[in-house]
């Protein structure tokens, strides 16, 4: 179910909108992982969510594009040549260790968002010192990711079965969103955030009642010690295919 959504500008970051849903979804969770397309992961977004404790998992439609970068000068990888570029800038990670400790530790506390963090380092100031340091840490976390990603198959099916219940679950909010194709029809904001707070509610009933229904069929005896631990693992809630929204015609 959707625990947490914001309402936000088409031109703003979808980085910025990934670490904010995981610092501020208002439950008990911790959360560990986070599971995003292409468009939700940058270097610097790879930097922030290791200092802030979680880890950022992709999945990249881009990936023969992608470079590894080396940890020190020298040629100890032969066969890797072809897709290494430079050796990481250790020392102004070093240098700038504070000033990243300050931005997470705002970013944690909710005295600076990361839209408004990320918006400081545009274009414009790729010279920062700063912006560089979390450039570079984020190159060493997206490399230690990628090789990871290219070893371990169980990585890649992690991350594309987590993708694909929110991929499932789009389609859901499209099933219940149907008037005017789920699009917004007013730019007034106040009418935005309440066609937000009506899929909430919606989504929320939804997963509810499912819930329930799940329950009252495992319950009957019929299903008793029939059913697997991957045959539970796969049941789940956020599911449309048995409702009418469009009520019952005589």
């Amino acid at each position: 179910m959707c625990i947490y959504s914001q309402l936000k500008a088409p031109s703003s970051s979808e980085v910025a909108s990934m670490i904010e849903g995981v610092l501020r979804h208002d439950t008990q969770m911790d959360v560990e992982k986070q599971y995003v397309d292409t468009h939700g992961q940058s270097e610097v977004g790879f930097a922030f969510c290791y200092l802030l404790g979680f880890a950022l998992l992709p999945r990249l439609k881009n990936l023969k594009k992608q470079r590894l970068y080396r940890p020190q000068n020298g040629g100890q990888y032969p066969h890797l040549q072809a897709i290494l570029t430079r050796p990481i800038n250790w020392e102004i990670i070093e240098q700038q260790y504070d000033e990243l400790i300050k931005l997470t530790t705002a970013l944690r506390l909710g005295t600076a968002d990361a839209e408004s963090i990320l918006r400081r380092f545009t274009k414009h100031s790729a010279q920062h010192p700063t912006y560089k340091a979390l450039c570079e840490l984020g190159k060493a976390l997206k490399t230690i990711f990628l090789c990871n990603y290219l070893r371990l198959e169980s990585l890649r099916r992690e991350i594309q079965d987590g993708l694909q219940v929110i991929e499932n679950w789009n389609s859901a909010n499209d099933f219940i969103l149907y008037g005017k194709g789920g699009e917004f029809t007013s730019n007034r904001r106040e009418g935005q955030e309440i066609l937000m707070l009506s899929l909430h509610l919606l989504q929320v009933s939804l997963v509810y009642v499912n819930t329930l229904m799940i329950q009252q069929v495992l319950a009957e005896p019929a299903w008793q010690g029939r059913l697997t631990g991957v045959d539970l693992r796969a049941l789940s809630p956020p599911k449309w295919q048995h409702i009418n929204p469009y009520g019952t015609l005589p």
